[in-house]
């Protein structure tokens, strides 16, 4: 009897231990080797840790202070540390982020972010959808090749300060992003906040290098 309870609790200390670890080792275990989602509750720090863990390259990109297209592109070149053509146009990044890294040599996986991509006039609804569809179109072409592709992202509202006395009865919205009431939070959308940690947090992955050398 003492030695079969002996059992059922070295029994359940391993279970436990081995769920615990493949949690550590498939931190993302839940979420599909190939896509392009929000981030939803993923904390980017999290993701970062991830990417570590399974040995996949982060890059990570700020776009809250980016005013158009081009601001857009030109952020997400540096950050990514891409070369400085990748500005060019939504093409000239689909090609960074494929052909060239492919022939450069075998890549472990990628996790990627896109913060605050800005939706306003200068950026609308068509401008994000072809941001994102790029990126959907690299994640399927890493899909072919049976490399791990996972982009996350998150938009940013500009919500313009309401005077004392003043109430808005029909809310502005954003080519489609309805600004939430007051109490209300956006799951999938964050309010432009450039802190310190932010700014300081770059990829790790150099594009450039790699693309040298291809």
């Amino acid at each position: 009897m003492v030695l079969g309870s002996f059992s059922k609790t070295l029994n359940g200390t391993l279970c436990y231990f081995l769920g615990s670890r493949t949690e550590m080792e498939m931190p993302l275990r839940n979420v599909k080797n190939n896509i392009v989602q929000s981030i939803r509750a993923f904390r980017v720090a999290d993701l970062q840790n991830a990417a570590q863990q399974m040995g996949h390259h982060f890059l990570y990109s700020n776009l809250a202070a980016a005013q158009s297209k081009q601001d857009v592109l030109d952020m997400i070149a540096h950050q990514f540390t891409f070369p400085m053509q990748t500005s060019k146009s939504f093409d000239s990044l689909y090609d960074c982020m494929t052909d060239p890294l492919y022939k450069s040599g075998p890549q472990p996986g990628f996790v990627l972010v896109l913060e605050h991509i800005p939706a306003h006039s200068k950026f609308d609804k068509e401008a994000r959808e072809q941001l994102l569809d790029i990126f959907r179109e690299a994640a399927d072409y890493w899909s072919d090749r049976k490399i791990c592709f996972r982009c996350f992202y998150s938009f940013s509202v500009a919500i313009a300060p309401v005077m004392a006395g003043d109430r808005l009865t029909n809310p502005p919205e954003a080519d489609g992003i309805t600004i939430p009431e007051e109490g209300e939070k956006m799951p999938t959308d964050k309010l432009v906040d450039i802190s310190p940690l932010a700014l300081r947090m770059s990829s790790p992955f150099n594009a450039g290098y790699w693309l040298s050398v291809a």
